[in-house]
C-alpha cells in the first residue's frame, strides 16, 4: 500500500471526547417486503435450568437433589445459568476454605446471593473481587492467591488463560443467558430474504442460543457460526474475531457495541446486524473506517519519530504478556533508541503525561484501548501491532486486523501466534556426549533444545544411590 502523508490532528482531535466508536448512524432496520416484526413484551420465556448430561453425570446426586441448595438457587433469575450446583461441587472436592469470586459489572449485582450460597453450603469463606472485568483477560489468579484463596471462580467469560495455567485452583462459569429465540428466529425471518448466507455470533452467554437458532434458520438461509481459536465457535472478543469471506451479513446478538465492533473492524465489507435480546430490538450496526484508519496511520507516522518509547505492560489480571514486551524491547534495540518499562493496571492520559521524556507508548493491555481512546491521549498510545509497523517488522494492512488472541494471528506481537501449529525443527548444529549422574541436567538457555534419553539405569551401592547415563542432544537453533 503506498504511504500517505501525516494526518495532522484538528485542535477538537486534540481535546478530550468520549470513546471513539467509528458509529456514523444508528437506525432500526428497515424491514423487508415481508414487513417487520413488532417487538414483543421486554422479558424470557421461563425455561427449565439446563443441564447437560455430562455436567448432570459428574455432579453428585445429593448436591443436584439437595432441596435447600435449590431454594436458595431460586433467588438468582431463572435465564441465568450461573452452573451453582457445579460450582458447590467442584469447592467442596478442591477443600477450599477461601474462594474469591470475579464478576464482570453487569453481572456484580449477583455477586452477594452467590457469595451467600457458597459460604453455606461449601463450608467456605467467599471474597468478591470488586476490581473492574473488562473480559477474559482480566481473570485475576494473582490477586487471587494473593489475598489467601485457594479457589477462584471467574464468571462471565470464556477459558482464555488456560486453567493448567492459572496460579490456583480455577472455575469458569460462562453465565448462560437464556432468550426469547422464537422470537429471534422470527426477527431474522423477517428481515432477511431466503437464500442469504448469514454469520452468527455473540458473546459467550450467548453461545447456546446461536447454536439453538443456527438449525432452523439453516431451512431458509446459508448459516455458520464461526470461530476463532482459541474461542468456542460463535464467540468473538472486543480484540478478537474471524476474517470472513462470501457471506451476506452479520447477525450479532448481545447487548453494547464493543465485541461487535471488532467483527465489523476485522470484516468491513459486510453489513452488520445487531439483535439485543434484552429490549427485543434489532439494528443496522455502522463504523467508521476510514476515520479509525486515519486516527490509528497518524499516531503510527508520529511514532517514528520518537526517540524514546515507553513500554506498558498492563497488570489488569492477566493483560500483560511479558513474551510481547521482550519481543518489542528487542524491536526498539535494534533501533537504537531507548526504552522504559512501566507497569499499569488502569492507562490514563493524566498519568502517562507525568512522563515528560517519553515520546511515545506502545502498551500491552487492550489493543482497543489505543483505537478507542488513542486520540485522547497527547502522544501516540500504540498496540503491538502498529508498534511492529513502526519498527519494520509488519506492514500496514488495509483491513485493520482483530486477531489478538488467535491462533492463526498476523505475528509475534499477539500472545497465541503459531499456536497449534507443528513447527519443524531444524538444526544447523549438533553435539553428542554423554553424562553420568544421579542428578538430572536441566540447565536452560532459550537458544538450545535439548532432548533425553535414558540408556541405562542401574542401582549400585549400598545406599541405592541411582546413577543415570543421560545422551543429550543439544541442538542449536
Amino acid at each position: 500500500m503506498e504511504s500517505q502523508p501525516p494526518v495532522v490532528a484538528s485542535e477538537e482531535t486534540k481535546k478530550p471526547r468520549k470513546r471513539f466508536i467509528g458509529r456514523s448512524k444508528k437506525s432500526t432496520t428497515e424491514p423487508n417486503e415481508a414487513g417487520a416484526i413488532e417487538d414483543g413484551a421486554v422479558g424470557f420465556a421461563k425455561a427449565p435450568r439446563a443441564r447437560s448430561s455430562r455436567v448432570a453425570n459428574q455432579v453428585p446426586e445429593e448436591i443436584l437433589n439437595d432441596a435447600l441448595l435449590n431454594k436458595a438457587i431460586e433467588s438468582i433469575p431463572s435465564n441465568y445459568n450461573f452452573e451453582i450446583h457445579k460450582t458447590v461441587w467442584r469447592v467442596r472436592k478442591a477443600k477450599a476454605k477461601r474462594v474469591a469470586l470475579q464478576l464482570p459489572e453487569g453481572l456484580m449485582m449477583f455477586a452477594c446471593l452467590i457469595a451467600d450460597i457458597l459460604e453455606v453450603f461449601c463450608n467456605a469463606e467467599a471474597l468478591i473481587m470488586g476490581d473492574v472485568t473488562y473480559g477474559a483477560c482480566c481473570v485475576d489468579d494473582y490477586t487471587a492467591r494473593a489475598l489467601g484463596c485457594d479457589f477462584l471462580v471467574h464468571y462471565g467469560h470464556s477459558c482464555l488463560v488456560p486453567v493448567d495455567i492459572t496460579t490456583i485452583e480455577t472455575l469458569y462459569v460462562f453465565v448462560d443467558i437464556g432468550i426469547d429465540t422464537q422470537h429471534f428466529i422470527a426477527t431474522v425471518r423477517k428481515n432477511f430474504e431466503k437464500g442469504k448466507r448469514l454469520i452468527l455470533v455473540g458473546t459467550i452467554q450467548f453461545a447456546a442460543a446461536l447454536q439453538a437458532s443456527r438449525a432452523p434458520l439453516e431451512e431458509d438461509y446459508t448459516v455458520i457460526v464461526p470461530q476463532s481459536k482459541p474461542l468456542s465457535p460463535g464467540e468473538i472478543l472486543g480484540c478478537t474475531a474471524p476474517k470472513i469471506t462470501d457471506m451476506d451479513y452479520i447477525v450479532f446478538i448481545g447487548d453494547g457495541r464493543f465485541h461487535l465492533e471488532s467483527i465489523m473492524i476485522h470484516n468491513p465489507d459486510i453489513p452488520a446486524f445487531q439483535y439485543n435480546p434484552y429490549g427485543k430490538t434489532f439494528t443496522r450496526e455502522r463504523y467508521d473506517h476510514n476515520e479509525m484508519h486515519s486516527l490509528r496511520k497518524h499516531a503510527v507516522n508520529v511514532a517514528k519519530e520518537a526517540k524514546k518509547y515507553g513500554l506498558i505492560l498492563g497488570t489488569l489480571g492477566r493483560q500483560g504478556k511479558p513474551q510481547i514486551l521482550e519481543y518489542l524491547e528487542q524491536a526498539i534495540k535494534e533501533q537504537g533508541k531507548e526504552s522504559v518499562n512501566v507497569l499499569l493496571s488502569e492507562i490514563f492520559p493524566g498519568k502517562l503525561e507525568q512522563f515528560e521524556d517519553v515520546d511515545a507508548w506502545i502498551q500491552i493491555a487492550c489493543p482497543r484501548l489505543s483505537i478507542d481512546w488513542g486520540y485522547a491521549f497527547p502522544k501516540p498510545l500504540l498496540t503491538p501491532y502498529e508498534a511492529s509497523i513502526v519498527f519494520g517488522r509488519a506492514q500496514w494492512q488495509d483491513v485493520y486486523p482483530m486477531d489478538f488472541y488467535a491462533n492463526d494471528s498476523l505475528g509475534p506481537w499477539t500472545p497465541n501466534h503459531g499456536r497449534g501449529v507443528p513447527r519443524k525443527k531444524k538444526a544447523t548444529a549438533c553435539m553428542l556426549f554423554s553424562y553420568t549422574s544421579n542428578r538430572q541436567p536441566w540447565r536452560y538457555n532459550s537458544k538450545l533444545v535439548f532432548t533425553r534419553d535414558i540408556l541405562s539405569q542401574n542401582q549400585s551401592g549400598t545406599d541405592g544411590e541411582i546413577n543415570t547415563l543421560w545422551n543429550i542432544y543439544f541442538l542449536l537453533i
